[in-house]
């Protein structure tokens, strides 16, 4: 939930009057051209960047005063800039690099005085959990697991940072660029991908140029759109235009 949600900047307003409501489970989109807020909105509604106005609730936090607690509770997958693949790391490598910093700062003390192969077999099963949610299957890989992360197809680059957040477990997966440089067919995919997320109850956040089945121009102030998509997850759609870098408008539509 977020209620006249704005971030200013040197330059202006990165977004603002921002009105959303999204239940657990929802796939929130924030469509519009590049330039225009999302992804500081994004990074606002996860509580990496702090707003200038307005409030949200995420999982029952509040923001801005709990900006670090929203932090714990949500994962970024893609993000340009702030949760890239190393592109000299193998899959293995950035599996095991998350779940050990998960097990180190994520998890409770006690569980640190565990028995190593308990901490092992534990580590092991959350990383096999996140990659059947995200849909990754590392056999068919060229080298496996031993794959570079600077081989893998954009899809597949997705799909292994959708499971890097969902090793944490978060309340909240946020993923920007999703469209970018994606086919139709991968484009579907990687929709089709968040959905399932969404449905296993984790809410989604996902920035692109426009949402799948969305009518209207991409980024037209004044647009609420209603997308019907049967018995999937509830979508709300954050529209920001061309103007927002200076003085965003959002609208929402509900499935």
């Amino acid at each position: 939930m977020a209620e006249d949600f704005g971030l200013k900047g040197a330059r202006g307003w990165a977004f603002r009057h921002v009105h959303v409501d999204a239940a657990p489970g929802t796939v929130v989109v924030i469509e519009g051209p590049s330039g225009s807020g999302r992804t500081c909105l994004l990074l606002a509604l996860t509580g990496r960047m702090r707003p200038t106005e307005g409030r949200a609730e995420i999982a029952g936090l509040p923001l801005p005063r709990a900006m670090a607690a929203v932090r714990r509770v949500s994962g970024l997958g893609h993000v340009p800039g702030v949760s890239d693949l190393d592109p000299a790391l193998t899959v293995a490598e950035h599996l095991r690099e998350r779940a050990l910093l998960q097990r180190r700062f994520g998890g409770s003390p006690r569980a640190l005085l565990r028995p190593r192969a308990q901490r092992a077999a534990e580590a092991r099963g959350r990383i096999d959990a996140a990659l059947t949610a995200a849909g990754l299957d590392t056999s068919a890989l060229p080298k496996g697991e031993r794959t570079a992360a600077r081989d893998l197809e954009r899809l597949e680059a997705l799909r292994l940072s959708v499971a890097l957040a969902l090793i944490g477990r978060p309340r909240l997966l946020a993923v920007d660029d999703l469209d970018l440089k994606l086919s139709d067919a991968d484009r579907a995919e990687a929709w089709r991908l968040l959905r399932s997320v969404a449905e296993d109850g984790t809410t989604v956040l996902a920035v692109c140029g426009q949402a799948p089945g969305a009518a209207g121009a991409p980024g037209a102030a004044g647009n609420t759109d209603t997308v019907g998509r049967g018995g999937e997850p509830d979508t709300v759609i954050i529209r920001t235009n061309e103007e927002g870098a200076a003085d965003a408008l959002a609208e929402t539509g509900r499935a």
